[in-house]
């Protein structure tokens, strides 16, 4: 049976990793890692220099503790097995031992704006992973990029994205909103706020800003926050407090479910801003709301189900990566093929 190796990370990739994976595991074994890296990268996380990233150990706890509570077979590294198909949830970090592997890259949710780092990155000049999710699909180490939409698909073009890599599926976790509109939370009408992580991963926010706009759009009205599950709790809720006292804080929760009951939801840079437009809400964004609307994610209920198929065609397909080198590397790619064209195929007849 041929086995797929799925790379995990937050708890929202975690999960849609596993719907996507629960379509493939009767034909496929199928095993979960958290999200990893090689090399210098990987001496970063050892020295604890990636702790306000996926790679933290937190998120390597969360994952493990899902695949044990879920009954997944976990893979660390992905060193156990071979695997013909790795599913990613990012591609700012690509390890070593899947560059020769079928790649598929699943996308997460909103992508950060394009900044002066994200420039030097597409330059070349500084790594993928300093410009965070704005540096999503370019890699091009996949066969396939499934993305949440159409607007997507034309964003990811426009940075560069090979136009026949992307495949338009929608999304897992952001497929199906309507679903949130069933729920037991205690509250409706309010105006909620969905904060970022943006200090922890080291961007600048002027949080007191942010809460005194937010007090000013409610007028009165209950005023709820959902702090983001990689905030500073306690940092953040004695700036709740001070400069909106009476407002309710939640550090933990269904940021959707709320989102379903809420009149109005005010958001920076976050994915749960398409939950909101996509169930008609008022909604605040540091991104023009009339491109948040051309963004949002296809409404399909059938994302994983769409990104298992493509993992199947992806998996049957009669080629094998033989190569895969670095941007900086690809002179001697060059060379090295054009040398020795002939061993090469004489090994490898499959890639001819």
């Amino acid at each position: 049976m041929k086995k797929i190796l799925f790379i995990c990370g937050s708890k929202n990739q975690t999960t849609q990793m596993h719907q996507i994976a629960s379509y493939l595991m009767y034909e496929f074994e199928c095993y979960f890692t958290p999200y990893y890296a090689t090399g210098h990268v990987n001496l970063m996380r050892r020295l604890g220099l990636t702790e306000m990233t996926i790679m933290a150990k937190r998120f390597v706890d969360q994952c493990f503790q899902y695949f044990e509570e879920n009954g997944l077979l976990s893979d660390y590294c992905g060193v156990q097995h071979v695997y013909d198909l790795v599913v990613t949830c990012a591609d700012l970090v690509i390890p070593k031992n899947i560059l020769d592997k079928k790649i598929i890259l699943v996308q997460e949710g909103m992508t950060d704006p394009e900044n002066w780092v994200y420039r030097l990155v597409k330059l070349h000049l500084m790594p993928r992973w300093s410009a965070s999710t704005s540096a999503m699909g370019l890699s091009n180490a996949y066969e396939k990029f499934c993305v949440a939409s159409e607007g997507y698909k034309d964003l990811f073009i426009r940075k560069g994205v090979k136009p026949e890599k992307l495949v338009v599926t929608g999304i897992p976790n952001f497929d199906h909103c309507q679903k949130y509109l069933n729920n037991n939370f205690p509250y409706s009408h309010f105006v909620l706020v969905c904060t970022s992580d943006s200090r922890e991963t080291v961007k600048i926010e002027n949080r007191k800003k942010i809460i005194l706009d937010a007090v000013l759009k409610a007028n009165g009205r209950l005023l709820i926050f959902k702090l983001h599950p990689n905030e500073n709790t306690a940092r953040s809720t004695a700036e709740i407090n001070r400069y909106a006292p009476g407002s309710l804080v939640y550090s933990s929760g269904s940021a959707e479910e709320m989102i379903a009951n809420c009149d109005v939801l005010i958001t920076q840079f976050s994915s749960t801003v398409y939950v909101g437009l996509a169930l008609g809400k008022e909604v605040y964004s540091n991104f023009p709301v009339e491109e948040l609307k051309r963004l949002t994610p296809l409404q399909n209920n059938s994302a994983a189900k769409n990104i298992a198929e493509v993992c199947r065609e992806v998996i049957e397909q009669n080629r094998t990566k033989i190569f895969s080198f670095r941007p900086k590397a690809r002179v001697f790619q060059k060379f090295f093929q054009n040398k020795y064209k002939d061993k090469l195929l004489q090994l490898f007849p499959q890639a001819s």
